[in-house]
């Protein structure tokens, strides 16, 4: 008999954005008592959980204190101190993601190894201690440009990522451990979310298909479903279910791949927790993702992740050349629009390309939905004074 609704119960939340104020819309739902941890008083969160406290998410101290007052413990955020996760899980505390998936994740270079390792197909890579050390193997030839540049740890939201092309590109990046891929020429950046619970069921959303904001690196529109052959979408979820099986995660992972030009599917990365990439499935599933995490983490019966319409995410980003006090531009024309429903993360201050929120676009025509979303991203604005 389980003792989650109306109780005594308490999850704990490391890390308090857009994601985790979306996971506790589905606490409030089931009546499930919240805390929640993050570096930012005025996070998102603040406000809407049971109990709020700020810290450093990656303080060994802090993160175990805040553990101890939960029965519970996840996360919508991979970059926490692992060393506290691994203590608490010795003590008695649930924590879902385990320790063991977040510490291979939050770090690139082991979650390449562990691709490799497990034969999931990924792009050629090569590891570096230091930025500087990527010179000395161009120098020797056993490096091409242009290849993509990645920091190992701590890159979010297109930061710690970059395309090389030249030796000037390279004066621009941290001296930080990293890895450095092939540049593989796609078609496609596709991504399927798998949620997996305690006793082991596995539901898979459907593949959803990316495109991404040229300058920012970022998604900038999800459809789901991807426009793809239904041969294609089958080995992607195949891919992808391979990979939940090799982390044996509890709760949501999130699998980014790409669709070669050769119609090969490699994965690129993955997130264990509520990812962008399904933020449409608030609207347009049976089970939206923030609910099925909370049910994987839980041992609850998983939902059913099927499409009940067809839908597209555009996300709301800071305008160029705009910061401070955020005014959504245009909000009400946009609200006129038939199957359209914006998302507002709850962060006061806008700057370029900070992610601020998201509208979902609905319709029983996926070109349709499209069209839509495309008038929805060039109507809405998001803006604040001008820098």
């Amino acid at each position: 008999m389980n003792t989650y609704f109306s109780s005594d119960f308490k999850l704990g939340i490391l890390g308090g954005g857009q994601l985790g104020k979306m996971l506790l819309t589905e606490t409030q739902k089931f009546d499930i008592y919240t805390c929640v941890l993050d570096t930012s008083k005025d996070a998102p969160c603040a406000y809407i959980c049971n109990e709020f406290y700020v810290g450093s998410l990656l303080d060994f101290d802090t993160v175990y204190q805040f553990g101890k007052k939960v029965d519970t413990l996840t996360i919508e955020i991979e970059n926490v101190n692992v060393d506290a996760l691994e203590k608490l899980e010795k003590e008695g505390v649930i924590v879902y993601p385990s320790a063991k998936t977040i510490r291979t994740i939050q770090n690139k270079a082991k979650q390449k190894l562990f691709y490799i390792d497990h034969n999931i197909p990924t792009a050629e890579f090569s590891r570096f201690a230091y930025a500087d050390e990527i010179e000395t193997a161009l120098k020797h030839e056993t490096l091409d440009f242009p290849f993509v540049w990645k920091s190992a740890q701590f890159g979010y939201d297109g930061t710690g990522v970059k395309i090389i092309k030249s030796f000037a590109d390279l004066e621009t990046l941290p001296n930080v451990e990293c890895i450095v891929e092939k540049l593989i020429p796609f078609k496609n950046e596709l991504a399927v979310i798998i949620a997996r619970n305690i006793d082991g069921a596995v539901k898979t959303y459907p593949v959803v298909e990316m495109e991404f904001h040229p300058e920012a690196n970022q998604v900038e529109y999800v459809i789901c479903p991807a426009r793809i052959p239904k041969k294609i979408a089958e080995n992607a979820e195949h891919i992808a279910l391979k990979v939940s099986q090799a982390f044996q995660h509890v709760g949501l992972l999130a699998v980014e791949m790409f669709l070669t030009k050769e119609d090969e599917i490699i994965v690129n990365e993955a997130a264990p927790r509520a990812h962008n990439s399904g933020h449409y499935s608030i609207e347009a599933s049976y089970t939206n993702q923030f609910e099925q995490h909370i049910r994987a983490i839980l041992n609850l019966p998983l939902g059913n992740t099927s499409n009940k319409v067809n839908g597209v995410m555009v996300n709301l980003v800071g305008e160029e050349g705009y910061i401070g006090n955020v005014v959504y531009e245009n909000i009400e024309t946009i609200l006129k629009m038939d199957g359209v429903t914006p998302h507002i993360y709850g962060k006061k201050t806008t700057k370029p390309y900070r992610k601020m929120g998201h509208v979902t676009i609905v319709h029983q025509d996926l070109n349709t939905a499209r069209k839509i979303a495309e008038k929805v991203k060039s109507t809405i604005k998001v803006i604040g004074k001008k820098s």
